[in-house]
């Protein structure tokens, strides 16, 4: 038996809880993990509430992200006593995820833990973490320009992350969050310029505005995202990793066509093996710990159906580290 957070669904709606389940009801694959943390993520909110579309068959396990130690395998990349990590792949959506203290999936979906990190730091990463990082390389790769990063919603998860990771590599940051009361938090990982959320709520009101930004990493799109796009530098980019603001973007295409500026989406979810190898590997090199761990907020998997709502009410601050085992 294993202890599982379960979600249940009747005609009066979801409920989860913290349940003993049996290790034959884990879904075939060919490793089998002892999962020792997992984090919450804004899907993870869903799955563990409403659904949000994600979730198929219940009763379910979420959980998008888990680190561990291999328990069993049948694939030769890895053996017992490997310490690996998983983020995406539908894991925690379509099959049962990482909020219980097993796991069994396939091998293609896992890396190994990076060297000199823990599972509880990796999951202070989380899908968050990576997704910051692969936005900064993307935007890395075109050219950053001369300005600061502008980082939208900057006190969520994939914000703090790409906050200390941009900090850490010598970019000055802007931070831009529409709680003030953040902003002691937003400097200690970083960030040199605060900009209030009112300041770039507007629609467009001119294809183009002055030229501000030498990079962005958006995690709220909307009119936000389109605001911001009249405000980069020549040849900048935006990388765009959420929603948050809605999805519809009211935008021009002047941007675009007369400063260079590129719209650059990242996906975490399917990436390929070798570029997720990369993008942890990065992570483990540039991120400070101590701003890491400035981050984390404890949570065990009873806290769960209490974190999943408040995530999804914009309420959790930084990156919450579960221990499941």
């Amino acid at each position: 038996m294993m202890r599982a957070l379960v979600v249940e669904k009747d005609d009066d709606g979801t409920r989860a809880s913290v349940q003993d389940v049996d290790e034959a009801r884990l879904p075939e694959g060919t490793v089998t993990v002892a999962v020792s943390h997992s984090t919450v993520n804004y899907k993870d909110g869903l799955c563990l509430g409403p659904g949000g579309g994600l979730v198929r068959t219940y009763p379910h396990v979420p959980g998008i992200d888990f680190a561990g130690v291999v328990e069993a395998s049948e694939d030769d990349r890895y053996v017992p006593g490997d310490a690996v990590v998983l983020t995406g792949w539908r894991v925690g959506e379509t099959r049962w995820g990482g909020y219980a203290e097993k796991a069994r999936v396939d091998a293609d979906m896992l890396v190994p833990l990076p060297d000199g990190m823990t599972a509880r730091q990796a999951m202070a990463v989380g899908t968050a973490g990576l997704t910051a990082m692969l936005a900064i390389q993307a935007i890395e790769d075109r050219g950053i320009r001369e300005g600061p990063v502008l980082v939208t919603g900057a006190a969520g998860g994939v914000g703090s992350v790409a906050v200390a990771l941009l900090a850490a590599m010598g970019h000055p940051v802007a931070a831009v969050t529409g709680r003030p009361e953040q902003e002691g938090y937003l400097r200690d990982l970083g960030a040199s310029q605060m900009v209030a959320r009112a300041d770039l709520a507007d629609t467009v009101k001119r294809p183009l505005e002055a030229e501000t930004w030498g990079g962005c990493v958006d995690a709220v799109g909307g009119a936000m995202l389109a605001r911001v796009l009249g405000q980069m530098r020549y040849g900048a980019s935006v990388a765009a990793v959420g929603l948050a603001g809605g999805a519809a973007l009211p935008a021009t295409v002047i941007p675009f066509l007369l400063r260079g500026v590129a719209l650059l989406g990242i996906d975490s979810v399917m990436q390929p093996f070798d570029a997720r190898v990369r993008a942890w590997r990065r992570i483990a090199d540039v991120l400070p710990m101590d701003r890491l761990e400035a981050m984390i907020v404890p949570a065990t998997l009873d806290d769960l159906p209490r974190l999943g709502a408040d995530i999804l009410q914009g309420q959790v601050r930084g990156r919450v580290v579960v221990e499941v085992a």
